[in-house]
């Protein structure tokens, strides 16, 4: 019932928006009572704060797959952790908009427990960045931190614009921002 209750409110706050979104609203829509939902959450601000976390927590699972990945180049790699980005918006859909969308509506109490994990997956590209210009793939004269936060504003952008199954694939969307980075940063 915790995992319907939290899909449906996924489904609201996406359409409506968290602060339109009523937990009457949630429950109704499921049928079931408001004692249920307080059986689950304490609040809709947990709520929204369980979402965050199962989302951001999946992101840094599949993130860290990749980056543990010795097979595969730092560019590979760059572009595996960008098409992740895509391909969870298009998998993870209303979950990713509420994600990107709705978090300040969240306390202070509740993103000191999800900012750590927000800077971990910036933090996990910073890394990825550095060592690749100490392997001499990347230049050594960008800003690191700069670079790693343009990645992530391409990246967390395109909940807004992406459309799955448009005239662009994930793949070839994660190309052309891969291409955008690594001809900034690549050595001759």
């Amino acid at each position: 019932m915790k995992e319907k209750m939290t899909e449906q409110a996924v489904r609201l706050f996406d359409q409506k928006g968290f602060t339109v979104t009523s937990i009457q609203d949630i429950v109704e829509s499921i049928g079931v009572t408001k004692g249920t939902f307080y059986y689950y959450f304490s609040s809709k601000e947990e709520l929204l704060k369980d979402i965050h976390m199962k989302y951001i927590d999946g992101l840094l699972s599949k993130q860290e797959r990749i980056l543990e990945d010795d097979s595969k180049s730092f560019r590979e790699k760059l572009f595996d952790i960008i098409h992740l980005s895509i391909v969870d918006i298009k998998e993870q859909g209303a979950s990713a908009k509420v994600f990107f969308r709705e978090m300040r509506h969240l306390s202070n109490e509740s993103l000191t427990q999800i900012e750590p994990k927000r800077d971990m997956y910036r933090y996990n590209i910073e890394k990825l960045l550095k060592e690749g210009r100490k392997s001499g793939d990347f230049r050594n004269d960008f800003d690191v931190s700069v670079v790693a936060f343009g990645i992530l504003g391409m990246m967390n952008w395109s909940y807004q614009w992406y459309k799955p199954g448009g005239d662009k694939t994930d793949k070839e969307i994660a190309g052309t921002y891969v291409d955008m980075v690594i001809r900034g940063i690549q050595t001759e």
